[in-house]
């Protein structure tokens, strides 16, 4: 759709909109790492680990509008009048211009990637609005932080323009599944403005949450998508190794080890790819929530996955030892996070036992679930029990427990399981 699209399609706003709150999930490949650059099948998951988006509509008067991502540092108000509703770059170059070039860098990125969806999606009548994010995904960890971000935006600008239908309990499935692939499309853009080439997985599983079979056989046209949406709800406990990797560099080893032993690397992403497609069939089927032995077979799976990858060896012998469930890593490897799918059965004593020596070697370990929603929608921005979350509350709020206590979609950071009410979101169809 483009901008010229969009402003038919607007409808008249009402004079002050309350405030209200987007959310997005980041996302883990649960399957298919490195075999995906080689035309080879993924599986990603969306995860409980979630960005917010808190927007605060302002008078007219006011004439302003600011970016405010409290995590990063990045505070910026531009004049609406004098924003350049044909060219970006010079309006996002003028940000944090005092600070060093690896947080400019982020902070340029981020208002690049605002300022093109706002230009896009609002008009010179806009109302002055405050944009504030807060986030519980590590940044730079392969979790799709800046996708849940893109989604949130997106979805906010779209709100704002009232071209979304929804989110509401009785929506009918294709008419939900519109409005995702519209949130999807322009999510992708706000991609494209930070990363250039981005695949479109992370956006893709952010919008519509669950899971989805990602695949892309051409470069010269657009991968294939399959979404899963009868992927189960599963207990992960996901730790960020905390060291710093390129997926560029892990992904150019495997090329260069490709060229150099073509017939062992090719085995061994056609193993991963047949792995991945092999998980795909087990989730899709009816009988896969009601077999007793489904997850003990999807976990082996996760775990012969690994063996097929071999690295973080260290988090694997420790999650091993407690037989607490099954790990591998996610992402390109040579840091960034691994995940564990955990067992039914574990006791939380053992849990905690295990994060504590996770954090013991300086690991970062996160209580999560696997396969949950998508983009959701808190309007206007009160709980359940009345209570307004204001701008002063949203930014006040301290660390990740802050956060979800506050507005989390979550009832708890332990119960991953009980939705707060007052979230709505976009389903898709279980076919």
């Amino acid at each position: 759709m483009s901008p010229s699209q969009v402003q038919v399609q607007r409808k008249a706003s009402s004079p002050m909109a309350p405030p209200f709150i987007v959310s997005a999930p980041g996302k883990v490949i649960v399957f298919g790492e490195h075999a995906v650059v080689h035309k080879k099948a993924a599986m990603a998951a969306a995860i409980s680990l979630r960005s917010y988006l808190l927007v605060t509509t302002l008078s007219k008067s006011k004439r302003t509008v600011t970016l405010n991502f409290r995590d990063i540092g990045l505070n910026h108000t531009w004049n609406i009048d004098l924003l350049p509703w044909k060219a970006v770059q010079p309006h996002a170059a003028a940000v944090t211009t005092d600070k060093p070039d690896n947080v400019r860098k982020v902070h340029q990125n981020s208002a690049t990637q605002f300022l093109y969806l706002f230009l896009s999606l609002a008009s010179p009548d806009s109302h002055s609005a405050i944009y504030t994010l807060r986030s519980t995904i590590p940044i730079g960890a392969g979790l799709g932080s800046s996708a849940s971000v893109s989604v949130c935006l997106s979805t906010a600008l779209l709100l704002q323009a009232r071209i979304l239908a929804g989110p509401h309990p009785d929506q009918p499935p294709w008419e939900a599944e519109v409005q995702i692939e519209r949130i999807n499309r322009w999510a992708f853009v706000g991609e494209l403005c930070i990363h250039g080439n981005p695949s479109g997985l992370d956006n893709t599983v952010s919008s519509g949450g669950k899971a989805v079979l990602f695949r892309r056989s051409n470069y010269s046209k657009p991968p294939t998508v399959t979404a899963i949406p009868k992927f189960p709800e599963l207990p992960l406990l996901l730790v960020n190794t905390r060291q710093s990797r390129s997926t560029a560099v892990e992904v150019a080893k495997v090329g260069k080890l490709r060229k150099s032993h073509p017939q062992v690397t090719e085995a061994i992403l056609d193993t991963i790819d047949q792995v991945t497609m092999s998980a795909h069939e087990m989730v899709a089927s009816d009988e896969f929530e009601e077999h007793d032995d489904a997850l003990e077979n999807f976990g082996s799976l996760v775990r012969v996955n690994h063996g097929l990858l071999v690295s973080l060896e260290r988090i694997r012998e420790l999650v091993d030892y407690t037989n607490i469930g099954w790990t591998k890593l996610t992402g390109a490897g040579g840091g960034g996070c691994a995940i564990i799918l955990i067992r039914p059965d574990a006791s939380p004593q053992t849990l905690q036992d295990l994060e504590e020596k996770l954090e013991a070697e300086k690991f970062e370990p996160f209580e999560t679930t696997l396969g949950g929603d998508g983009v959701g929608v808190l309007y206007p921005a009160v709980l359940q029990d009345g209570e307004e979350i204001d701008q002063q509350k949203f930014e006040d709020a301290v660390g990740n427990e802050g956060i979800v206590r506050l507005v989390g979609v979550q009832a708890g950071t332990n119960n991953a399981h009980e939705r707060r009410g007052g979230w709505k979101f976009w389903k898709r169809a279980r076919i």
